[in-house]
């Protein structure tokens, strides 16, 4: 059996999740991958992958394999490019993970300069506010905000959340404008729940340099930052986004901010990739790339690369966030946040 060449067949049906379309992309016959993959786990002695009638998924031992087959095949693929044409530049498949409003007002707005950049690289983009498995989904890296935990994965912060609390200024005239924090508990909120566990997510303040959690009133709750501001915009109630969601509608008084004097705790945006020992061109490229993007941000880019490179554990020990940053209920090790 050709060990290479069975590493390349059962990365590409991880990747396509489908044995049928890793044949058609690989130009073989579908038994051909099939009879890979079996001789594949009966020379490995363990079973590679749980399959289905509907799907397919990594049992431990695949995954465990799927990321070190990723690794060789990139080392490969590295060694190979850099005895082409240095002009060809990096190319590939490149899938990522985003928040959906990172990538609708931010990432996908400056996606022609990416293109333009680097034509051969393919751009598979996710956006959820969910914890993306990212060896069992093959994705190569994210974009996360929250406190991180130290790991085998490599974390960059690549700049900063940052809140505002706010409401229409119907809601104002109607309920008086909050003087202080102890004022909100006459006041309603409209909500933000938790996709993961349903509940509501607290609100936070800076207080003397301490993060204070407030648990609002409220009647309405959402899971969709689009329609959390248009509640707020429509006067349901006091709503706490992030800034670069709403700078528009503050800019045209739509929306009024309150308590400017007690601004919710910043947290740090980072992109998270995958431990190896050579990084991909395609990911550094885009690494590097999304970097300078947040950082010309005004919204965004405080901070941005102040920190350099980190590693980042999911799940595992717990972790002190920094005085003055934000802590959302963790999310299988990376925190939850609304937006």
């Amino acid at each position: 059996m050709d060990r290479f060449q069975a590493m390349q067949v059962f990365t590409r049906v991880v990747d396509a999740n489908s044995f049928t379309l890793a044949a058609d992309s690989l130009g073989l016959p579908r038994a051909t991958v099939t009879t890979t993959i079996q001789n594949l786990e009966r020379q490995l002695r363990v079973r590679l992958l749980n399959r289905t009638t509907r799907r397919l998924s990594l049992t431990p031992d695949g995954a465990s394999y799927y990321e070190s087959c990723v690794r060789i095949l990139a080392d490969v693929e590295d060694a190979e490019a850099s005895f082409h044409d240095v002009g060809r530049g990096p190319r590939g498949r490149l899938r990522i993970d985003t928040l959906p409003s990172l990538g609708r007002l931010i990432l996908v707005p400056a996606l022609c300069d990416f293109h333009t950049r680097y034509p051969d690289i393919e751009l598979a983009i996710g956006m959820s506010e969910r914890m993306v498995d990212m060896v069992q989904e093959a994705v190569d890296c994210v974009i996360r905000v929250g406190e991180l935990r130290d790991s085998s994965m490599v974390a960059k912060r690549i700049g900063t959340y940052e809140s505002v609390t706010c409401a229409a200024p119907a809601y104002l005239d109607r309920y008086g404008e909050p003087a202080c924090i102890a004022d909100l508990q006459e006041h309603r909120a409209v909500h933000y729940f938790s996709g993961r566990t349903g509940r509501n997510i607290d609100w936070s303040f800076l207080v003397d340099g301490e993060a204070v959690d407030i648990a609002m009133k409220g009647d309405i709750s959402v899971n969709d930052s689009e329609a959390y501001i248009k509640c707020g915009l429509e006067g349901f109630g006091i709503i706490q986004p992030g800034r670069y969601m709403v700078e528009p509608h503050l800019k045209s008084g739509a929306l009024r901010e309150v308590l400017s004097q007690w601004t919710p705790p910043p947290m740090p945006i980072s992109v998270v990739y995958l431990h190896n020992r050579h990084l991909s061109p395609k990911v550094r490229v885009f690494v590097d790339w999304i970097s300078a993007l947040f950082q010309d941000c005004p919204l965004l880019g405080k901070y941005a690369g102040t920190e350099g490179f980190h590693e980042c554990k999911f799940g595992k020990q717990e972790e002190k966030p920094r005085p003055g940053t934000r802590s959302l209920p963790a999310q299988e090790g990376m925190v939850e946040t609304a937006f």
